[in-house]
Protein backbone atom coordinates (compact mmCIF):
# COMPACT_ATOMS: atom_id res chain seq x y z
CA UNK A 1 0.00 0.00 0.00
CA UNK A 2 2.81 2.56 0.79
CA UNK A 3 4.55 1.55 -2.56
CA UNK A 4 1.01 2.70 -4.11
CA UNK A 5 0.78 6.09 -2.69
CA UNK A 6 4.62 6.44 -3.00
CA UNK A 7 4.38 5.67 -7.08
CA UNK A 8 1.61 7.63 -7.25
CA UNK A 9 2.86 10.49 -5.41
CA UNK A 10 5.78 10.23 -7.61
CA UNK A 11 3.19 10.33 -10.95
CA UNK A 12 1.37 13.61 -9.06
CA UNK A 13 4.85 15.44 -8.76
CA UNK A 14 6.22 14.41 -12.15
CA UNK A 15 2.41 15.17 -13.75
CA UNK A 16 3.03 18.50 -12.13
CA UNK A 17 6.74 19.13 -13.26
CA UNK A 18 5.46 18.55 -16.98
CA UNK A 19 2.71 20.56 -16.58
CA UNK A 20 5.05 23.70 -15.20
CA UNK A 21 7.63 23.22 -18.42
CA UNK A 22 4.94 22.87 -20.41
CA UNK A 23 3.48 26.26 -19.47
CA UNK A 24 6.61 27.97 -19.29
CA UNK A 25 6.99 26.86 -22.75
CA UNK A 26 3.73 28.16 -23.88
CA UNK A 27 4.71 31.14 -22.03
CA UNK A 28 8.03 31.93 -23.84
CA UNK A 29 6.70 31.29 -27.25
CA UNK A 30 3.43 33.28 -26.39
CA UNK A 31 4.77 36.32 -24.71
CA UNK A 32 4.21 38.88 -27.77
CA UNK A 33 0.66 38.01 -27.72
CA UNK A 34 0.88 38.57 -23.85
CA UNK A 35 3.39 42.02 -23.73
CA UNK A 36 1.67 43.90 -26.93
CA UNK A 37 -1.59 44.82 -27.96
CA UNK A 38 -1.00 46.60 -31.41
CA UNK A 39 -4.10 47.85 -33.42
CA UNK A 40 -3.75 47.34 -36.89
CA UNK A 41 -5.09 50.07 -39.41
CA UNK A 42 -5.45 49.54 -43.52
CA UNK A 43 -2.67 51.38 -45.47
CA UNK A 44 -5.25 54.23 -46.71
CA UNK A 45 -6.86 54.46 -43.20
CA UNK A 46 -7.68 58.42 -43.20
CA UNK A 47 -6.74 60.02 -39.41
CA UNK A 48 -8.90 62.97 -38.41
CA UNK A 49 -6.82 64.64 -35.97
CA UNK A 50 -7.85 68.56 -35.57
CA UNK A 51 -4.17 70.13 -35.88
CA UNK A 52 -1.55 70.21 -38.73
CA UNK A 53 0.59 66.77 -39.14
CA UNK A 54 2.67 64.36 -41.45
CA UNK A 55 2.57 60.57 -42.07
CA UNK A 56 6.12 59.38 -42.02
CA UNK A 57 6.98 56.27 -43.33
CA UNK A 58 10.69 54.81 -41.95
CA UNK A 59 12.59 52.03 -43.44
CA UNK A 60 13.94 49.60 -40.98
CA UNK A 61 17.46 47.70 -41.64
CA UNK A 62 15.64 44.43 -42.51
CA UNK A 63 13.45 46.54 -45.17
CA UNK A 64 10.51 46.67 -43.33
CA UNK A 65 8.08 50.14 -42.91
CA UNK A 66 7.63 51.46 -39.67
CA UNK A 67 5.20 54.32 -39.82
CA UNK A 68 3.98 57.76 -37.37
CA UNK A 69 2.93 60.54 -37.39
CA UNK A 70 4.07 63.89 -36.51
CA UNK A 71 2.16 66.32 -35.40
CA UNK A 72 3.16 70.53 -35.79
CA UNK A 73 3.65 72.95 -33.29
CA UNK A 74 2.85 76.72 -34.88
CA UNK A 75 6.03 77.84 -33.23
CA UNK A 76 8.61 75.00 -32.23
CA UNK A 77 10.92 74.67 -29.72
CA UNK A 78 11.68 71.56 -30.81
CA UNK A 79 10.83 67.78 -31.23
CA UNK A 80 9.07 65.10 -29.01
CA UNK A 81 10.47 61.36 -29.88
CA UNK A 82 7.38 59.48 -28.10
CA UNK A 83 7.61 56.15 -27.41
CA UNK A 84 3.77 54.74 -26.37
CA UNK A 85 2.69 51.99 -24.46
CA UNK A 86 1.42 48.65 -25.22
CA UNK A 87 -2.13 48.82 -26.68
CA UNK A 88 -4.05 50.98 -29.66
CA UNK A 89 -2.11 52.55 -31.98
CA UNK A 90 -1.39 56.09 -33.24
CA UNK A 91 -5.15 56.62 -34.35
CA UNK A 92 -5.63 56.67 -30.35
CA UNK A 93 -2.32 57.91 -29.36
CA UNK A 94 -2.34 61.12 -31.27
CA UNK A 95 -5.09 62.69 -29.52
CA UNK A 96 -2.34 63.57 -26.80
CA UNK A 97 -0.42 65.61 -29.18
CA UNK A 98 -2.10 68.89 -28.23
CA UNK A 99 -0.34 68.99 -24.80
CA UNK A 100 3.11 69.15 -26.63
CA UNK A 101 1.92 71.33 -29.44
CA UNK A 102 0.24 73.35 -27.13
CA UNK A 103 3.54 73.82 -25.32
CA UNK A 104 5.36 74.89 -29.10
CA UNK A 105 6.86 71.54 -29.16
CA UNK A 106 6.36 69.45 -32.29
CA UNK A 107 6.27 65.24 -31.56
CA UNK A 108 6.12 62.66 -33.41
CA UNK A 109 4.74 59.35 -31.82
CA UNK A 110 5.77 56.15 -33.44
CA UNK A 111 4.09 53.05 -34.32
CA UNK A 112 5.87 49.63 -33.49
CA UNK A 113 6.02 46.63 -35.52
CA UNK A 114 2.63 45.36 -36.16
CA UNK A 115 0.68 48.66 -34.66
CA UNK A 116 -1.02 50.95 -36.58
CA UNK A 117 0.44 51.20 -40.54
CA UNK A 118 3.50 49.63 -39.74
CA UNK A 119 4.70 46.61 -41.69
CA UNK A 120 6.39 43.21 -39.72
CA UNK A 121 6.02 41.66 -36.06
CA UNK A 122 7.77 42.00 -33.02
CA UNK A 123 10.22 38.95 -32.28
CA UNK A 124 12.71 40.80 -29.87
CA UNK A 125 13.70 43.36 -27.57
CA UNK A 126 17.02 44.45 -29.82
CA UNK A 127 14.33 44.44 -32.51
CA UNK A 128 12.58 47.25 -31.31
CA UNK A 129 15.56 48.76 -30.20
CA UNK A 130 17.28 49.01 -33.40
CA UNK A 131 13.58 50.09 -34.94
CA UNK A 132 13.59 52.99 -32.60
CA UNK A 133 17.13 54.15 -33.48
CA UNK A 134 16.62 54.04 -37.09
CA UNK A 135 12.95 56.47 -36.74
CA UNK A 136 15.62 58.63 -33.90
CA UNK A 137 18.05 59.22 -36.94
CA UNK A 138 15.31 59.99 -39.53
CA UNK A 139 13.72 62.49 -37.28
CA UNK A 140 17.56 63.93 -36.10
CA UNK A 141 17.45 64.63 -39.87
CA UNK A 142 14.64 67.13 -39.29
CA UNK A 143 15.75 68.79 -35.97
CA UNK A 144 18.84 69.52 -34.23
CA UNK A 145 19.75 66.75 -31.47
CA UNK A 146 20.06 69.54 -28.35
CA UNK A 147 15.89 70.35 -29.60
CA UNK A 148 15.04 66.69 -29.30
CA UNK A 149 13.37 65.29 -25.97
CA UNK A 150 12.72 61.66 -25.53
CA UNK A 151 9.31 60.98 -23.92
CA UNK A 152 8.13 56.93 -23.02
CA UNK A 153 5.07 56.24 -21.67
CA UNK A 154 4.46 53.02 -19.77
CA UNK A 155 6.06 49.99 -21.72
CA UNK A 156 7.72 52.71 -23.77
CA UNK A 157 10.20 54.14 -20.69
CA UNK A 158 12.57 51.20 -20.77
CA UNK A 159 12.28 51.69 -24.32
CA UNK A 160 12.77 55.17 -23.97
CA UNK A 161 15.87 54.63 -21.56
CA UNK A 162 17.74 52.56 -23.91
CA UNK A 163 17.30 55.37 -26.41
CA UNK A 164 18.29 58.12 -24.19
CA UNK A 165 21.20 56.38 -23.11
CA UNK A 166 23.19 55.48 -26.88
CA UNK A 167 22.29 59.07 -27.83
CA UNK A 168 22.44 62.52 -26.42
CA UNK A 169 18.91 64.22 -26.27
CA UNK A 170 18.15 67.30 -24.23
CA UNK A 171 15.86 65.23 -22.03
CA UNK A 172 14.37 62.18 -21.14
CA UNK A 173 10.87 61.71 -19.50
CA UNK A 174 9.28 58.65 -18.47
CA UNK A 175 5.46 58.02 -17.84
CA UNK A 176 4.95 55.80 -15.50
CA UNK A 177 7.88 53.82 -16.06
CA UNK A 178 8.83 50.35 -14.31
CA UNK A 179 12.14 49.41 -12.76
CA UNK A 180 12.63 46.76 -14.57
CA UNK A 181 10.25 44.42 -16.96
CA UNK A 182 10.88 40.97 -15.00
CA UNK A 183 10.40 42.97 -11.86
CA UNK A 184 7.15 43.64 -13.31
CA UNK A 185 6.14 40.84 -14.23
CA UNK A 186 7.00 39.59 -10.80
CA UNK A 187 4.28 41.58 -9.51
CA UNK A 188 1.72 40.85 -12.20
CA UNK A 189 1.70 37.23 -12.65
CA UNK A 190 2.55 34.17 -9.99
CA UNK A 191 6.34 34.39 -8.87
CA UNK A 192 6.21 30.50 -9.74
CA UNK A 193 6.95 31.54 -13.21
CA UNK A 194 10.52 32.14 -13.62
CA UNK A 195 11.22 35.71 -14.92
CA UNK A 196 14.23 34.40 -17.18
CA UNK A 197 11.88 33.14 -20.01
CA UNK A 198 11.32 36.71 -20.60
CA UNK A 199 12.74 37.83 -23.96
CA UNK A 200 12.16 41.23 -23.06
CA UNK A 201 13.99 42.61 -20.28
CA UNK A 202 13.61 46.46 -20.73
CA UNK A 203 16.13 47.34 -18.16
CA UNK A 204 15.15 50.71 -17.05
CA UNK A 205 17.70 50.83 -14.31
CA UNK A 206 20.42 49.66 -16.02
CA UNK A 207 20.12 52.37 -19.43
CA UNK A 208 19.91 54.98 -16.50
CA UNK A 209 23.11 54.81 -15.26
CA UNK A 210 24.26 56.60 -18.83
CA UNK A 211 22.16 58.70 -19.37
CA UNK A 212 23.46 62.23 -18.58
CA UNK A 213 20.96 64.49 -19.53
CA UNK A 214 17.95 65.51 -16.87
CA UNK A 215 15.42 62.91 -16.36
CA UNK A 216 11.98 63.57 -15.39
CA UNK A 217 9.61 61.01 -14.08
CA UNK A 218 5.43 60.91 -13.62
CA UNK A 219 3.72 58.62 -12.11
CA UNK A 220 0.35 58.23 -10.48
CA UNK A 221 0.33 56.66 -6.54
CA UNK A 222 -2.60 54.72 -7.41
CA UNK A 223 -1.76 53.01 -10.45
CA UNK A 224 -2.87 49.67 -10.01
CA UNK A 225 -0.81 48.36 -13.62
CA UNK A 226 2.89 49.98 -12.74
CA UNK A 227 2.65 49.93 -9.25
CA UNK A 228 4.51 53.69 -8.26
CA UNK A 229 6.70 52.16 -6.07
CA UNK A 230 8.50 51.13 -9.04
CA UNK A 231 9.36 55.11 -9.77
CA UNK A 232 9.99 55.57 -6.06
CA UNK A 233 12.79 52.84 -6.28
CA UNK A 234 14.33 54.64 -9.71
CA UNK A 235 14.24 57.76 -7.56
CA UNK A 236 16.29 55.69 -4.75
CA UNK A 237 18.88 54.32 -7.03
CA UNK A 238 19.40 57.50 -9.18
CA UNK A 239 18.90 60.43 -6.59
CA UNK A 240 20.88 63.23 -8.12
CA UNK A 241 19.59 62.71 -12.03
CA UNK A 242 16.09 61.97 -11.34
CA UNK A 243 13.38 64.20 -10.76
CA UNK A 244 10.09 62.86 -9.57
CA UNK A 245 6.59 63.94 -9.87
CA UNK A 246 3.78 61.71 -8.02
CA UNK A 247 0.60 62.55 -9.40
CA UNK A 248 -2.27 62.23 -6.77
CA UNK A 249 -4.71 59.86 -6.99
CA UNK A 250 -4.00 59.38 -10.44
CA UNK A 251 -3.82 55.93 -12.18
CA UNK A 252 -2.12 54.83 -15.03
CA UNK A 253 -3.60 56.96 -17.97
CA UNK A 254 -3.34 60.86 -16.41
CA UNK A 255 -2.77 62.92 -19.48
CA UNK A 256 -5.60 65.35 -18.85
CA UNK A 257 -5.01 66.02 -15.23
CA UNK A 258 -4.14 69.08 -14.66
CA UNK A 259 -0.77 69.06 -12.87
CA UNK A 260 0.56 66.71 -15.35
CA UNK A 261 -0.04 69.78 -17.56
CA UNK A 262 1.36 72.16 -15.41
CA UNK A 263 4.51 70.20 -14.91
CA UNK A 264 5.20 69.40 -18.53
CA UNK A 265 4.86 72.68 -19.15
CA UNK A 266 7.46 73.94 -16.54
CA UNK A 267 9.64 71.55 -17.53
CA UNK A 268 9.22 72.09 -21.20
CA UNK A 269 10.03 75.75 -21.14
CA UNK A 270 12.81 75.68 -19.55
Amino acid sequence: MRNKLLNLLKGLIGLIISLYIFICVILYFTQEKLIFAPQKLENNYTFNFQQDFEELNIKTTDGKSLHGLLFKSDSTKGLIFYLHGNGGSVKSWGNIAKTYTNLNYDIFILDYRSYGKSEGDIENQQQLFEDNQVAYDELMKKYNEQNIIILGSSIGTGMASKLASENKPKQLILLSPYYNFPDLVKGLISPIFPTFILKYKFATNEYLKTCGMPITIFHGNKDNLIPYESSLKLKAEFENKTNLIMLEGEGHNFYDNEKFKEEMGRILNK
